[in-house]
């Protein structure tokens, strides 16, 4: 009797978390020299440019819990890239938003996550990544998967 299962490579997953942490952890270097995580960069983002913003629709936005939302801000806080306002009619309420250097700051990472998919997906012809976007959106579409990965 044999017991044929399938090889690991047999399988989409695979392929594409291999890429996916392949990338992720590249990314994840460069942050890191500029003393940023990627839920952290993934915050910045979703700030730049908007008008303050309350933490629960940042956690709406991020797919995240007020809780990991209030831990993410305490350390941009810390790190003095993002700044809280406390709201004048209720004192319990707050906004988020980034500070000047946060503001300053985000363009740079935006630049290394380019430079990082250069890096990961230069090596596909135009078309294919073209492509490969269209797939991977599609699949994300039909899964129902809206908010940016944060680890």
């Amino acid at each position: 009797m044999t017991n044929e299962i399938s090889e690991l490579s047999d399988h989409l997953g695979f392929w594409l978390r291999l890429v996916s942490n392949n990338a992720s952890a590249s990314f994840a270097r460069k942050l890191e020299a500029m003393d940023v995580t990627v839920a952290e960069w993934v915050m910045m983002r979703e700030l730049y440019g908007q008008q303050p913003m309350a933490p629960s629709r940042l956690a709406a936005r991020m797919g995240m819990t007020r809780g990991a939302i209030s831990k993410l801000a305490d350390r941009l806080l810390a790190k003095r890239l993002i700044a809280r306002t406390e709201s004048s009619e209720d004192g319990r309420a707050h906004t988020l938003n980034l500070t000047a250097e946060g503001r300053h700051l985000t363009p740079v990472l935006a630049r290394l996550a380019d430079e990082n998919d250069e890096e990961v997906f230069g090596r596909l012809s135009t078309e294919e990544q073209r492509h490969l976007r269209q797939i991977l959106r599609a699949l994300a579409e039909r899964r129902g998967l809206k908010h940016p990965p944060t680890a």
